[in-house]
């Protein structure tokens, strides 16, 4: 008996006709037939779900499919080529009869009609890779595995996914917070006590300080609603500080005396003194540092005293740590500040006022010391820190009182 010649690809016909005889094959539930048109290796590119490599994997995908939808039809709608590229746009009928699952699930007797499209490429007689596009929410619509389009389970599970929703960015942080012209804070999560400030910047915003590592989400969004992250200034570069930097997808700057910290795999200052925290908490900190922490931070450039960033100037505080900055803006005196001062206590988490950093964490508390008075001479109207709340109203002298005060 001769060779059925159907079944082999025509080495010399093209594109379209290579296509159209796939799609007629899978119509055909022939799977010898298509996965023939196949070259080795070939991806089937099922978008937005997996990636099938040919042939055995589509056959594979096939085979489950037909044997569940026994009925399954493919109905071609219109058609496009452009070179090795074809385009089909076509409808697809079929019963979930079984008696094969699908993805996992038992055949119920769903009927679904759904419409997609694929970009088929062919070389040298055979197709190489194809990119389908199908809805695959209308597929589990039809499936019952997703509610009805406009029913009230489908109203209902919108509720229960914007719920979720508010908890993610609740969780990540607070929506941007307007605290002067063209200056918002974000509010990370532990308690609201991660401050991270987005300036805007020619069409988007640079971000001064990064937070902690789950507050990148939040981020993300809030630079995206001003026009996008153009770059990342760090204040300092602790790991609360730096968490996610990373994942803003902007380059990063620091002061010189930071880069080296900044690019360091350790989520641990060389300089913490751990041992002057309250009992309890000096075997907290080291997990909280690193839970914080995002990771080294590839450093772009660095800042230095008096350089302009988005109309602020940049202020030199050593003394929490030895790169520590600051960003001033004279016309309206705003002052940010990493963590230059602190306005919580971090062995309580209690909020309060001006003081100087906790000594557990500082590079030199005397040149903190010197630093806050130095930021006080600055006559700032307002001083917004690394964590909790701003210092208002006669701030320079509440800052002269937190340089003072014992630790």
């Amino acid at each position: 008996m001769p060779p059925d010649r159907r079944r082999l690809p025509d080495r010399m016909a093209s594109t379209s006709e290579i296509a159209k005889q796939f799609m007629r094959a899978l119509s055909a539930h022939d799977l010898d037939a298509a996965v023939a048109l196949w070259a080795p290796g070939g991806i089937d590119r099922l978008v937005g779900q997996r990636d099938l490599v040919g042939p055995d994997e589509i056959r594979g995908f096939w085979d489950e499919l037909f044997g569940a939808f026994p009925d399954f039809t493919i109905e071609v709608l219109d058609t496009t080529t452009y070179h090795a590229r074809f385009a089909v746009r076509w409808r697809s009928r079929g019963t979930f009869a079984g008696p094969r699952r699908y993805q996992g699930l038992e055949h119920n007797g769903a009927r679904i009609e759904i419409e997609g499209c694929d970009v088929i490429t062919t070389s040298d007689g055979l197709i190489v890779r194809n990119d389908a596009y199908i809805d695959s929410g209308a597929v589990a619509r039809a499936l019952g595995v997703l509610p009805a389009q406009g029913s009230s389970a489908e109203a209902r599970l919108t509720r229960l996914a914007n719920v979720g929703a508010r908890l993610r960015r609740s969780a990540a942080g607070t929506e941007p917070e307007a605290i002067g012209a063209g200056v918002w804070v974000v509010r990370g999560a532990h308690m609201r006590n991660m401050n991270v400030y987005l300036i805007a910047d020619d069409g988007g915003v640079t971000v001064f300080d990064a937070g902690i590592s789950a507050m990148a989400p939040a981020l993300r969004s809030a630079c995206a609603r001003f026009g996008g992250a153009k770059r990342v200034v760090l204040g300092h570069a602790d790991a609360d500080h730096r968490g996610a930097a990373g994942a803003l997808g902007a380059p990063v700057y620091c002061h010189e005396a930071e880069r080296a910290a900044a690019e360091s795999p350790s989520s641990i200052r060389d300089y913490f003194r751990l041992e002057l925290l309250a009992p309890w908490a000096r075997p907290v900190y080291p997990s909280l540092l690193r839970s914080w922490d995002g990771g080294a931070v590839a450093i772009e450039g660095t800042v230095a005293e008096g350089d302009e960033i988005a109309g602020f100037r940049v202020v030199h505080l050593r003394g929490h740590a030895p790169g520590l900055i600051a960003l001033f803006r004279e016309e309206d005196r705003l002052a940010l500040c990493s963590d230059a001062i602190y306005t919580l206590d971090p062995e309580t988490g209690i909020w309060g006022g001006a003081r100087i950093p906790h000594p557990a964490f500082d590079f030199d508390v005397e040149q903190a010391r010197d630093s806050i008075r130095r930021l006080a001479a600055l006559d700032p109207s307002v001083v917004w820190p690394g964590h909790a709340r701003a210092v208002a109203g006669d701030a320079a002298a509440k800052l002269e009182r937190a340089a003072s005060a014992r630790v």
